[in-house]
């Protein structure tokens, strides 16, 4: 009996940020513009150093802006820029409707980020039709009842169909079969496969290996010599190889961080360990969340010139207790800062295990751990019902640090839209 063929989808919605921007503008604020239309392009604040290019329109990109480049540097390259700011929560709102749909098609779906997601369609011929048929009907129901538009790319396996989605946008379905590589992928730019980032295509440009093609015909030895296991892993996917499987649970985390990028240049230690205190809160409330703790704690920095350090040890007992975080990283943070001034912090905790797991006993240690993880309990309690401001350490009352800092600000996380002229 023939084996069925596995049908993967890769849903990818375009220009995301900005065109949930810009349907919220039109359809529940009254707005006329269809930022879709118009240069335009989401970015954060400037002036609160998070002054880069989070998503453009395609007008945008065809005036050559990038995501990721400074705010600075697109007014350069487009004076008429139309700059809109982040929001956040607004996206996860649109990111669950958008996964709803999916998820009516399909009981597999793997979240791959907030505006994309693989399906596992196989066998469902009997319900949505042929895969591409099935394609274009989700992708109209997303259009129709969501207002944005996806690419869909349609596959055996999930690395092609993520490089088919990225072939032309918007609101396309495209298909890339293992005996459509040669004709549709091979010729397009190294730098074009999924998992080569700059660095590896600057070194297989070096090599070169120029386009997909070429690595794909490339000796896997020679690519092992130069790129180590990686070398081996892009070369199967050049030839279409890729045995994972859509994960419709989401893995357990190997780890847990957080960092901020802090509105002034530090250049005192107990400042910075101010902002290492509401990192450890909200790293420290995420492990307990989860019932997990962390054996191995890390610090980053890096300072107002970019460059970047990092220092990490090894705990005697894993935790998830804030103050035994805090004070773990403030030791790291003793033993690697130099002085410079400081631009970002994050801390990184990892080799997680389970939340039950036994202390040891030091009979030189007289601290009451029992008493520190009530008490984080009882404040995340009381954050959970009343909010995240409801209960807030005394250090950070006269302070301008945010007592629960990193990951998406609190800038980002909503719009005063009556501050906004939306046209």
């Amino acid at each position: 009996m023939e084996k069925r063929k596995r049908v993967i989808f890769h849903i990818d919605v375009n220009s995301a940020y900005l065109s949930w921007e810009a349907v919220y503008r039109l359809h529940h604020l009254g707005g006329r513009t269809d930022l879709r239309k118009k240069v335009s392009a989401v970015g954060g604040d400037a002036a609160l150093r998070h002054g880069i290019i989070l998503a453009k329109s395609i007008p945008a990109k065809r005036c050559g802006i990038q995501t990721g480049e400074t705010i600075v540097e697109a007014l350069r390259k487009c004076p008429d820029l139309i700059l809109v700011p982040p929001n956040y929560d607004l996206y996860e709102k649109c990111s669950e409707a958008f996964m709803d749909i999916l998820r009516q098609y399909s009981p597999d779906v793997e979240q791959y980020s907030v505006d994309e997601a693989f399906v596992d369609m196989s066998g469902t011929e009997g319900l949505w039709g042929d895969p591409q048929s099935a394609a274009t009907l989700i992708k109209d129901e997303i259009r129709d009842a969501l207002g944005f538009t996806v690419n869909i790319g349609i596959s055996e396996n999930k690395v092609l169909a993520k490089m088919a989605s990225d072939f032309q946008k918007p609101d396309r379905v495209h298909t890339l079969w293992k005996d459509e590589i040669q004709e549709k992928m091979w010729e397009l730019p190294i730098s074009n496969l999924f998992f080569v980032g700059r660095a590896t295509a600057k070194k297989l440009l070096n090599l070169g290996i120029q386009t997909i093609g070429d690595l794909a015909c490339a000796d896997p030895a020679l690519l092992k010599s130069h790129l180590k296991k990686h070398g081996e892993v892009i070369w199967a996917f050049a030839n279409g190889k890729d045995a994972s499987v859509v994960q419709s649970e989401p893995p357990a985390n190997k780890g847990y961080g957080n960092s901020t990028t802090i509105a002034f240049d530090v250049s005192d230690a107990s400042a910075a360990k101010l902002v290492l205190l509401a990192l450890a809160e909200t790293v420290g409330t995420r492990l307990r969340e989860a019932k997990v703790k962390a054996e191995v704690i890390a610090v980053g920095i890096k300072s107002a010139d970019f460059s970047y350090t990092s220092h990490q040890m090894t705990l005697k007992n894993a935790t998830n207790i804030t103050s035994e975080l805090h004070k773990y990283v403030c030791r790291l943070f003793d033993e690697l800062w130099d002085g410079a001034p400081i631009r970002h912090l994050g801390i990184h905790a990892s080799r997680i295990r389970d939340g039950a797991d036994m202390r040891q006993i030091d009979m030189f240690d007289d601290t009451d751990y029992e008493k520190l993880e009530q008490r984080d309990a009882a404040v995340d309690r009381i954050r959970q019902r009343f909010g995240i401001d409801s209960v807030k350490r005394a250090a950070f009352m006269e302070s301008s640090i945010d007592h629960m800092s990193g990951g998406i600000s609190r800038e980002k996380r909503s719009v005063d839209y009556e501050k906004i002229r939306v046209s």
